[in-house]
C-alpha cells in the first residue's frame, strides 16, 4: 500500500511539473493575419472586398440564360430590377466556388394565387447547366400561403424545408445572406465532400449547414455529378403569378 501511495504522488508532482511549464503563450497564434475589411453602413451594405451583382444602375454582370451572348433582358427603374417572365432567368457572367451572398427581394403587394402559383422564383446558388439546373434556394410568397414544407422561401427546393418561417408580407423587402460551400469530388467523379448550405431569410436562420443531397431534382431523388465553378442563377417560374423584384445584391469569395 505505500509503495502504491508514493507511486501515485509521483505521478501527481509530475503532472504538475508537466503543467507548471506550460504558458498562455503556447496556444497563442498570430499569423497568418486577417485582412481588413471595411464594413458598409449596416450589415445590407456591401463591404469593402465585395463583387457588386447589381447596385441598382443595371444588369452588367449578368447575362441572359436562354442566350449568354445576350445581355440579361430584365428591365432596371428606380434601383430594382424586376423579372420578365418571357425572357427566362439571368445568370451572372462570373463562375464561383465558395462564397457569401446578398440579395434581396420583393413579392409585389398585388400578388395573386396560391401555392406555388404564388411569387415563386428561385436562388440556384450554382448553375450546372442552362435553366433550372444546380442547387436551388428557393423564393416564393410564403406570407400566409400554404404549400410544401420543403418548397416554402427558404427551403433547399424538394429536399430541406426551413427552420423557421420569417416571411414578410407581399410589398415588403426581404432579405437573403447566403454562406455557399461548393462540393468537391473525387478524380472517378464520387462525392469528396458535399455541399453546404447556411442561408439567413430577414435576419433568421433558415438553413444551417445543410449539405444538400445533390442539385435540386423537381421529379425524382437528387444525386451528385461532377463540376467545378459555376455560374448564379435567378430563375423566370413559370407560374401566371406576378412578377417579382430584386436589389442590392452582392458577393464575397472566399
Amino acid at each position: 500500500m505505500k509503495h502504491k501511495t508514493i507511486f501515485a504522488m509521483l505521478l501527481t508532482v509530475g503532472s504538475v511539473s508537466a503543467f507548471a511549464q506550460d504558458k498562455p503563450e503556447d496556444t497563442e497564434v498570430w499569423e497568418p493575419v486577417p485582412k481588413i475589411v471595411t464594413t458598409g453602413k449596416s450589415f445590407t451594405d456591401a463591404p469593402s472586398d465585395a463583387i457588386i451583382l447589381f447596385d441598382g444602375k443595371n444588369l452588367d454582370e449578368w447575362v441572359s440564360d436562354k442566350d449568354p451572348s445576350k445581355p440579361a433582358p430584365w428591365p432596371v427603374a428606380k434601383g430594382i430590377f424586376t423579372v420578365k417572365k418571357s425572357e427566362g432567368g439571368i445568370v451572372t457572367k462570373r463562375k464561383f466556388t465558395n462564397y457569401q451572398l446578398h440579395l434581396e427581394w420583393q413579392v409585389p403587394s398585388n400578388i395573386t394565387g396560391t401555392g406555388q402559383a404564388r411569387g415563386n422564383s428561385g436562388l440556384f446558388l450554382a448553375q450546372l447547366g442552362r435553366g433550372d439546373n444546380g442547387y436551388e434556394l428557393q423564393i416564393l410568397d410564403s406570407y400566409n400561403n400554404k404549400t410544401y414544407v420543403n418548397g416554402q422561401a427558404g427551403s433547399i427546393y424538394k429536399q430541406f424545408a426551413p427552420l423557421a418561417n420569417p416571411n414578410k408580407k407581399p410589398g415588403e423587402w426581404q432579405t437573403y445572406d447566403v454562406v455557399w460551400t461548393a462540393p468537391t469530388f473525387n478524380e472517378d467523379g464520387t462525392v469528396k465532400t458535399p455541399a453546404k448550405v447556411t442561408a439567413f431569410l430577414n435576419g433568421v436562420l433558415v438553413q444551417n449547414a445543410t449539405e444538400p443531397l445533390g442539385p435540386t431534382q423537381y421529379i425524382g431523388k437528387p444525386s451528385y455529378r461532377k463540376h467545378g465553378a459555376a455560374p448564379i442563377y435567378i430563375q423566370s417560374h413559370g407560374d401566371p403569378s406576378e412578377p417579382l423584384s430584386f436589389r442590392n445584391i452582392w458577393i464575397r469569395e472566399l
